[in-house]
C-alpha cells in the first residue's frame, strides 16, 4: 500500500489494524482529497487481499469512513495511540470509542450510518 501514498504525495505516519477497523495516520496537503485517498486505499487493498487469498470469505470494506485532523503537536500521541490498538481495545470497543470521537470533534451523525459491529 505504500505505493498508494507515494503516488498521491501523502506521507504515511502510522498504520495499524484490528479485526473490525484500521487506523491510517497520514500527512496531507489542504488541496488533497480524503475521499479519493480512502477510495484508493479500499480499492487497492481489496484487490491485494483477494489476490493474496488472505480471507476464507469474500472480503469487502464497509461503506464510509471516519477522518479526523490533528495538530502537529499531537503527532507523537496519535502514533502511540495507533501503535497500541490491541491494548487499548481491551478496555473499550471501537464502536464506543468512535462515537466518543464524533462527540469530541463536534460531528453530528445518524445511527443508521454508523458502521456495524463484526458478527
Amino acid at each position: 500500500m505504500t505505493g498508494i501514498f507515494q503516488e498521491n504525495k501523502h506521507k504515511m505516519l502510522q498504520i495499524n489494524g484490528m479485526p473490525d477497523h484500521i487506523h491510517i495516520f497520514i500527512g496531507m496537503r489542504p488541496h488533497q482529497s480524503i475521499s479519493s485517498l480512502i477510495q484508493n486505499v479500499k480499492t487497492e487493498s481489496s484487490k491485494w487481499i483477494k489476490a493474496q487469498n488472505l480471507c476464507s470469505y469474500p472480503f469487502a470494506w464497509q461503506e464510509g469512513y471516519g477522518a479526523f485532523s490533528y495538530a502537529k503537536s499531537q503527532v507523537d500521541d496519535v502514533i502511540r495511540y495507533i501503535q497500541n490498538q490491541e491494548i487499548h481495545h481491551r478496555k473499550e470497543t471501537f464502536l464506543d470509542e468512535y462515537k466518543k470521537f464524533l462527540i469530541a470533534f463536534g460531528i453530528e451523525w445518524d445511527e443508521k450510518y454508523i458502521f456495524k459491529e463484526l458478527e
